[in-house]
């Protein structure tokens, strides 16, 4: 009964991102700002595949903040969030959000990625490597901000919430992503990206875990 309705709220959210296309079109319009900037402050020197990297993960995180966080401060401003109250539990809202921002982020990270290697030149050397990273740390940061994002739609200031709320909470999961992307671009094989695999899977375990059983008490409050 919980994955139905969490299936029928990850639909909804799905059908109405098409309708309106408000978090694409300004996620869109977000990556291409910054990839463009990175490339014009660039120029034409070669530049470490290390500090590329680094830029990559700035700007994965930069837009999970523009587009997760409205993920329940749109049902909020819409005054919405009573009748989902009343018509489902806690826990099927927030599996069914987790899953649309893990598709939308996913999506999202795959563009950048992309822009990357063809307009910053990234240069991966493991390529199954390096997407088994991007896809853990993607739903790293996916489970972290989808609760935060639940946090701040009760605040304000909503807007200047989510980097002070992330930060603390993502800058180890972003040092072991960077780290592992680093090691897949250079090469290494999986057996030695296992260990920095094995923390992005235990940390997306253990903050997935605390925020369902936390999440309750956010919404209900």
């Amino acid at each position: 009964m919980m994955f139905k309705s969490a299936l029928l709220i990850f639909r909804n959210e799905i059908k109405c991102e098409l309708r309106t296309r408000y978090a694409a079109n300004s996620l869109v319009m977000f990556i291409l700002v910054t990839v463009s900037i990175i490339r014009f402050a660039i120029g034409e020197e070669k530049t470490e595949n290390e500090i590329i990297n680094g830029l990559l993960w700035v700007s994965v995180f930069f837009s999970n903040a523009a587009g997760i966080t409205r993920t329940f401060v749109k049902e909020e401003e819409k005054e919405t969030s009573l009748s989902l109250k009343l018509s489902t539990l806690p826990h099927p809202v927030f599996l069914g959000k987790l899953f649309y921002n893990f598709v939308l982020s996913f999506v999202v990270n795959v563009f950048i990625v992309v822009l990357f290697i063809a307009v910053n030149d990234l240069r991966i050397e493991n390529h199954y490597g390096f997407w088994i990273v991007v896809l853990l740390g993607n739903f790293g940061l996916v489970a972290s901000s989808t609760i935060i994002s639940a946090i701040i739609s009760k605040a304000d200031s909503r807007s200047s919430l989510y980097p002070v709320l992330a930060f603390p909470v993502l800058i180890p999961l972003l040092v072991s992503i960077i780290f592992a992307t680093n090691l897949a671009c250079n090469g290494a094989t999986f057996q030695e990206l296992i260990p920095e695999v094995q923390i992005l899977i235990s940390y997306a375990v253990v903050v997935t875990t605390a925020s369902f059983m936390l999440f309750g008490f956010v919404w209900n409050d």
